[in-house]
């Protein structure tokens, strides 16, 4: 009995003394192996083409900065196409030069206020009003996003939202890079009969 037991305290010394030298190894593998700690852990997405085919789909003028500086960073980027009450809706996300998050919302909702409500994650109407590039803003305060809101107009026709957790100053800055166009796409007029017989000619 006194030799098993004296064989069972071997077996888990060596254990122990064995897993103490894999994590003894493993710390001096790790630090011969070249780390970049200055690696930015966001990786930036490219929107050129996304913002040129929305401007083309999207019912109204998608809006997307111009002359940002390159430490905002885009993260993600979608037009979704939609024909119900949701809307057509546009969304451009980015990281601020402080890492905090700042996106670009837009969307021709029939119910905006709901739509607002939902993008903001909550945020609250304010009496506050901001004039931004000759526009004015609709202030939102809440819990996890503020938001910057302009509500649809005449040249709009959609619910544009500047919101996220980076403050009002880089909200503000945001909003006022903001360009918002549509693409016509060409039409193709009908043909005529006069066109249809030319046609016919030319093949014969």
């Amino acid at each position: 009995m006194a030799a098993d037991k004296k064989r069972g305290i071997q077996t888990v010394r060596d254990m122990v003394i064995s897993l103490a030298v894999i994590v003894l190894a493993a710390g001096v593998i790790y630090q011969f192996i070249p780390h970049d700690e200055g690696k930015d852990p966001v990786k930036p997405v490219s929107y050129d083409i996304e913002v040129k085919s929305a401007r083309r789909a999207a019912p109204y003028p998608v809006a997307a900065p111009e002359g940002l500086s390159k430490k905002w960073r885009a993260t993600s980027v979608r037009y979704t196409a939609g024909q119900g009450p949701e809307g057509s809706r546009w969304h451009l996300g980015f990281m601020t030069p402080d890492d905090e998050y700042a996106a670009v919302e837009q969307s021709d909702a029939k119910r905006p206020e709901r739509y607002v409500r939902d993008i903001t994650q909550g945020a609250e109407k304010t009496a506050r009003t901001e004039r931004i590039g000759g526009t004015e803003w609709v202030r939102y305060e809440g819990a996890k996003y503020d938001a910057l809101v302009r509500k649809p107009d005449a040249d709009s026709k959609a619910s544009t939202v500047v919101t996220g957790t980076a403050p009002f100053k880089q909200l503000r800055q945001l909003a006022g890079a903001l360009e918002a166009r549509k693409v016509q796409v060409p039409s193709t007029p009908p043909s005529t009969p006069s066109d249809k017989a030319a046609s016919g000619q030319a093949a014969g």
